[in-house]
């Protein structure tokens, strides 16, 4: 694994892939990672507004991202393959908060040609890491519908432990779906000396 910071934003390497905060200059590759698998994953995500999937809407998103990152307040990784210039999968992690919770969720998409190869797994595994060495977080919070057997799999692999169940929780592809709610907790978090 190496890790580097560029122009602040974190490019991560593990075996062949290069997970990344998103830039201005990857418009073009969001709006065509979301268009390209738009049906596959409708049954897993709210129902997006027709700006989602145009270039002008992901660039004034974008913007909005970049400066959010700027500021440690929310991460928006970009998953590629070594060599490649299309996304594989996204990890975003939000509500990023500091003293005294030291938290923040985190969620995921992956291509549908990228399934079944490892590719979230071993990213969420180092965009989690990288949060806890960087950020100094001491829980970040994910959750599932029961259903969705991969997401719950690519969790468990990564370390996150159930903690309990949420009834209608998420408003999805227009319905309130139950999820399973789990949490990793960072080992060797220790407290800030200014805190």
């Amino acid at each position: 694994m190496t890790v580097e910071i560029i122009n602040p934003f974190p490019c991560l390497s593990v075996d062949n892939l290069v997970v990344r905060a998103i830039q201005k200059a990857d418009v073009a590759r969001i709006v065509r990672y979301f268009q390209l698998n738009r049906t596959y994953l409708t049954p897993w995500e709210p129902l997006r507004p027709e700006g989602f999937f145009t270039f002008e809407g992901w660039e004034r998103r974008v913007i909005q991202l970049v400066e959010l990152q700027r500021h440690g307040l929310a991460y928006y990784f970009l998953i590629f393959e070594k060599d490649t210039d299309e996304v594989a999968g996204v990890i975003t992690y939000n509500n990023i908060m500091q003293f005294p919770f030291h938290a923040c969720n985190v969620g995921y998409s992956l291509a549908e040609d990228a399934q079944g190869k490892g590719f979230m797994r071993r990213a969420l595994n180092l965009t989690n890491q990288w949060l806890f060495d960087n950020l100094n977080m001491h829980r970040i919070m994910a959750s599932y519908m029961p259903r969705n057997i991969r997401s719950e799999a690519v969790l468990k692999a990564a370390g996150f432990q159930e903690e309990g169940h949420a009834k209608d929780y998420l408003l999805i592809n227009g319905q309130w779906e139950d999820h399973t709610l789990t949490s990793l907790i960072n080992p060797n978090w220790v407290a800030a000396i200014n805190e």
